[in-house]
Parts: C-alpha cells; structure tokens; sequence
C-alpha cells in the first residue's frame, strides 16, 4: 500500500506542516484517524471543498481513517476566517438541513463501511456546553495575546470582530481535543487558511492530554493568477447537480486556462502521475486533449460516468456545431412567455449573464449567438419563429451555451 505522505506530497497537496519529521515519520510506521471540519454554510459542497475531500480520498485509500466532522456547532458562530464582514447568521433548521445534505454527498466520495470512515457532528458537544465549565477548563489554555497575532483576526481587527466569532478558534481547538479524545484521532487537516486554527487544536491537545498531536494544511485551489478557482458569472461551482449541473461542471473544467491544467489533474482526479505529467506537458492546441480528460475524470467522479459521457458528448456536438445537445442546461418556456421577450431578457433568463446591463454589453460587444447566428441588435425579439424543432440554443462567447425549449 502507498505511503500516504508521498502520495499527498507528489500530487501537490501539502502546504503547511506543524511537525514536518514526525508527521513524515508517523506516516511511515502506523496508520491513522485523522479529520477535516466541513461547515454547513450552504446546502452543498462545492469545489474549494472537493480539493480537501481528494486528499481524504487519497489518505483512505492508503489506508488511514478520516473523520468527517459536520459543523453543526461551529456553523452557528461562523468562521471569520477571509471574511471582511461577519457572516450571516443561520437557524438551527438551516444547519442542520445543511448537515444532512453534507452527508449525502461526502458518501460519494469516501467508503464508509465498516468503520473504514466516520461521520460526526460538531453539534453533539458545541450546542450544549456549560460555558463556565468550558472556559475553566479550555478558555484558560489560550492566549488572547497569541490568538490576536493569527491571520484569521488581522483582517477583521480594523471592522471589527465580534467576541462571537472570537470563539471560534477555540471552538474549533475542542473539536480536536474532544476527536482525540472519542475516536484517537491525531491529526487535522484542511485548507491553508485554516492553519490559525489547526495550531490551536495541536496545541490545545498536547497541553491537555500530553500526547503528540499534529496539523497539516493543503494548498487552496487557485489558478496560475493566484486567483480562487471555483468561481463562474452564475455564483460557485456546486457539487449538486440541481445547483451546478453536469454540463456546467464539465464546461467549467473543459475551460480552464492552459497553466492550470496539471495542477487540476495533480489535485483534483486520481489519474497516475506519469499520466498527469504527460498530458501537462502538451501545448498548443493539443492542450484542449488534455483539458478534455480533466473535464471528463472529474464530472465523473462528481457526477457517475454516464453524466460524464452525457456532458462530454454534448460539448463535443456544440464544438462541431452539431445539433446533439446532451446534457446542455435547458430552460423551458411557454408561447405566453415570449409576448415581451427580447435577447437581454433571454440572456438574463438563461443565466448567461447576470443581469440586463450586462446582456447589453455582451450583445454590443458582439459576443452573443442565437442558433449560430451573432445577435447584434440589442432589442431583437425572441419569437416563436425564432425556435427550431422547438429549441433554440444562445451562446455567450466561445463557451457558455444554454437551451430555450418551448413547451
């Protein structure tokens, strides 16, 4: 079986470390329960969560127990974490609807068969603590004067950070004391940015129990720009299909800038590394080969093979200007729909932009096709005569299709 820690450190994952020799050695000599905190701020995961769920993956299938830990608890006081204003605060019913939907898609990805995996939720010792028992006993072990200095508070310090959100690196250091303490787990891990608060948990453990705890952080998904990945003219890129569907997910995939192509494949499919080097190394037009395979590995792991094959025919049928649609988004209208529609209205309506104004500059810009044909008129009128078969497909740009279906 391969070693977890080369497998992560060749692919590209490994950031941050809070005891680089020990954790290399423990990696090397004993198998173990680890965890990645996911808070229920929406009711799916999204891209920037997949990354971290691939390394879980990768842990698991070399042999290591993960934890899920839905934040049940933490969600309701929110991470301050790359936040400039305090997040919006949810019921108990939103998160824990949250929760149940976190679940399901986390059991796309890791088995968790007999006790291969765990799923537990913050919530069973956050939502009722005794708030002087655990300032006494867990309060007492923190710096204010430390906690100050972490890169999650600077940020907020000229705001304002509400002690609301103060507690949340606290809060999150119990989960893993209290983790370590149910299930021996040993080491977190998470995203870079959560490295403030991975510190606290180490610490807060080693202090408290004198055992050996550990952290390690995973790069976050950017682009060669330094820039976020993940992000579309329509919102995040959802791991729900109702939310994102297959072909948007392949789409978004398929038109990654050509820099970002290896990395994607490192981090975010399980293809062999030779392979990953192979198709990173072409250029030019060969690059789109290779765009296709991350497209198509990574819809399917999302999404199940048959999507995957659906999204890939379909982009295939649009580049060749064939009229196969697959799996395009389609929305569908009725005849009384159309009475004041024009091309702004349906660019809007579709999603293809996200409002008038900017329909308006996509069409004066010449970046707008019906049926193929570029749309330059700004107040053309979308009719019944308009459609063919039934259909008719806009596009924005080089890549961005959607469907009119008349019903």
């Amino acid at each position: 079986m391969e070693n977890a820690f080369e497998v992560l450190q060749e692919r590209g994952f490994i950031e941050q470390m809070t005891h680089p020799e020990e954790i290399e050695e423990l990696f090397k000599k004993e198998k173990i329960t680890f965890y990645i905190g996911f808070d229920p701020t929406a009711d799916s995961l999204h891209v920037g969560h997949f990354l971290t769920v691939m390394a879980m993956s990768h842990m698991q299938r070399c042999g290591h127990r993960p934890i899920c830990l839905m934040g049940g608890g933490t969600g309701m006081v929110g991470d301050p974490t790359g936040k400039t204003d305090m997040r919006r605060m949810m019921t108990v019913e939103e998160i824990d609807h949250n929760v149940e939907c976190f679940k399901k898609q986390l059991s796309r990805f890791i088995d968790f068969s007999d006790d291969k995996a765990i799923i537990v939720n913050n919530a069973d010792w956050l939502r009722n603590l005794n708030y002087i028992e655990f300032l006494r006993e867990i309060g007492s072990v923190f710096s204010v004067n430390k906690m100050l200095t972490a890169e999650c508070f600077k940020t907020r310090m000229e705001k304002g950070l509400s002690f609301l959100e103060f507690n949340y690196m606290i809060m999150q250091s119990y989960d893993f004391l209290e983790l370590n303490r149910r299930f021996g787990c040993v080491m977190q891990l998470g995203g870079n940015d959560q490295w403030s608060n991975i510190l606290g948990g180490v610490d807060l453990i080693r202090r408290k129990e004198n055992k050996p705890a550990y952290g390690m952080t995973f790069q976050l998904l950017t682009n060669s720009e330094g820039k976020k990945m993940g992000k579309t003219e329509k919102g995040a890129v959802w791991l729900d299909p109702e939310k994102t569907s297959p072909y948007e997910f392949y789409q978004y995939w398929r038109n990654v800038g050509d820099k970002d192509v290896e990395k994607c494949l490192r981090l975010l499919t399980f293809l062999p590394m030779d392979e990953v080097k192979r198709l990173g190394a072409l250029e030019g037009s060969e690059i789109n080969k290779a765009k296709e395979v991350l497209a198509y590995e990574l819809t399917k792991i999302v999404h199940g093979e048959e999507e995957a094959k659906k999204a890939d025919k379909a982009a295939k049928a649009l580049f060749m200007g064939g009229s196969e649609g697959g799996s395009i988004p389609t929305t569908k209208v009725k005849a009384a729909d159309l009475e004041n529609m024009d091309i702004l209205g349906a660019l809007v309506l579709t999603g293809l932009t996200p409002s008038r104004s900017e329909a308006r500059r996509a069409v004066q810009q010449g970046g707008v096709k019906l049926n193929d044909e570029k749309v330059d008129d700004i107040a053309f009128k979308i009719t019944e005569d308009v459609f063919k078969d039934g259909i008719i497909t806009i596009q924005r740009g080089k890549k961005s299709f959607h469907r009119l279906k008349l019903v």
